[in-house]
C-alpha cells in the first residue's frame, strides 16, 4: 500500500492551539461595532425615485394614500406633529409606510388616536412614531417605512424602502 506523502501529523498540542487562535479570531470580531443600520436588521433598498406629495397635501395625524415603490403597492404619508425617526419636513415629522402587514398580507389601518398601523387579520400593531416598529401580534418584522426626501418646493419623494416589502422575493421592481 502506497502511503500519501501530503498528509500532515499536526498532533493534539498544536491542533488545540491553532483552535484556541481561531476562537480567539471570532470573539474578537464578535465584539467589533456593527453600523446601525446593520444592528436594527434595517437594508435600504432603492427603488425608482417618485414624487408622493406635496407638504401642503398633508394634515396633522390623517393619513395620505400613496403609492410606492409601483401602483401594487400601497401606502401612506403621514404628518405626526414631532419629530420622529426617518422623519421628513422642516419639523422631521413626515413619514411614510407600506400599508400591506408584513405577516399575511392584509391591509392596515391607521390608528389616530395612538398613532398605530393596525392589523384586523392577527392583530399585529406599528408603532408609527417609532419608525414602524411592531408593538404586538405575529409579524415577525417591522413595518417598512419609506425613505424620504423633501425639496424646497415642499415635494415629498420616496427613494426607498427600509424593509423587505410582503409578497416580494426581494425588493427588486
Amino acid at each position: 500500500m502506497s502511503r500519501c506523502d501530503r498528509m500532515v501529523d499536526v498532533g493534539r498540542r498544536r491542533f488545540m492551539s491553532g483552535a484556541g487562535l481561531a476562537a480567539a479570531g471570532v470573539a474578537v470580531t464578535s465584539i467589533t461595532p456593527i453600523p446601525a443600520q446593520a444592528a436594527t436588521g434595517a437594508a435600504r433598498v432603492d427603488y425608482p425615485v417618485n414624487r408622493l406629495a406635496n407638504v401642503r397635501d398633508l394634515k396633522l395625524n390623517e393619513p395620505l394614500n400613496v403609492s410606492y415603490p409601483d401602483a401594487n403597492a400601497p401606502g401612506v404619508l403621514l404628518k405626526l406633529g414631532k419629530l420622529v425617526p426617518g422623519g421628513v419636513g422642516a419639523e422631521s415629522d413626515i413619514v411614510g409606510f407600506t400599508t400591506i402587514c408584513p405577516h399575511k398580507g392584509f391591509t392596515l389601518n391607521y390608528g389616530a388616536g395612538d398613532r398605530t398601523m393596525n392589523c384586523p387579520g392577527h392583530y399585529s400593531r406599528f408603532d408609527c412614531e417609532a419608525g414602524g416598529q411592531q408593538i404586538w401580534g405575529q409579524a415577525t418584522q417591522n413595518l417598512p417605512q419609506y425613505v424620504l426626501r423633501v425639496d424646497d418646493k415642499g415635494d415629498i419623494y420616496a427613494e426607498g424602502v427600509d424593509e423587505l416589502l410582503y409578497g416580494r422575493l426581494s425588493n427588486v421592481l
